[in-house]
């Protein structure tokens, strides 16, 4: 499959089995983290996998959207590390691009993915215990889809190029 076929088949999947994801599926998604591009090569991020019944039960307390996957990946970025631009640090940029290259090799793999931004920052903070200048982005629920998962209704909607593209 080419890559657009990839993007165009990949969806948010928000029901998932209790199929454990094999370590080498795990190992090769978070390779495609390892391999993807940030700013000045500095590799800030700093990815969380998470998947004991107690790890799990932590991210409850941030986020409503576990949706129950066998694993969660939480993906932050190293502040002291991270590339400062003209008037900001791009490790959020950074965590953004690995999380897109997690999800599309989760694609690949057969196993699902839904990026989550809701959750509260503070508290993953505290359960996890992380140090203050590691920075909580995104977190990832993947697994492998129920039988039930099904794309959103909206998910093949998309606009013309001409609505969201301009020629300069």
């Amino acid at each position: 499959m080419n890559f657009l076929e990839l993007a165009k088949e990949r969806y948010s999947v928000r029901m998932f089995s209790d199929r454990p994801i094999e370590e080498e599926k795990l190992n090769l998604i978070l390779e495609a983290a390892r391999v993807a591009p940030t700013a000045c090569n500095n590799q800030p991020q700093r990815i969380y996998v998470i998947q004991s019944p107690e790890a799990r039960e932590k991210v409850k307390k941030c986020t409503r959207y576990s949706f129950d996957a066998p694993c969660i990946l939480l993906v932050c970025y190293n502040e002291e590390e991270s590339w400062y631009g003209v008037d900001n640090k791009l490790g959020c940029i950074d965590a953004t691009i690995i999380g897109t290259h997690m999800m599309m090799e989760a694609t690949e793999l057969g196993i699902g993915s839904v990026w989550v931004g809701s959750f509260k920052a503070d508290i993953v903070k505290t359960e996890f215990n992380l140090p203050q200048h590691i920075i909580p982005v995104a977190l990832f629920p993947i697994g492998y889809p129920s039988e039930k998962a099904r794309p959103a209704a909206q998910h093949t909607k998309r606009k013309e190029l001409k609505e969201t593209v301009s020629y300069l």
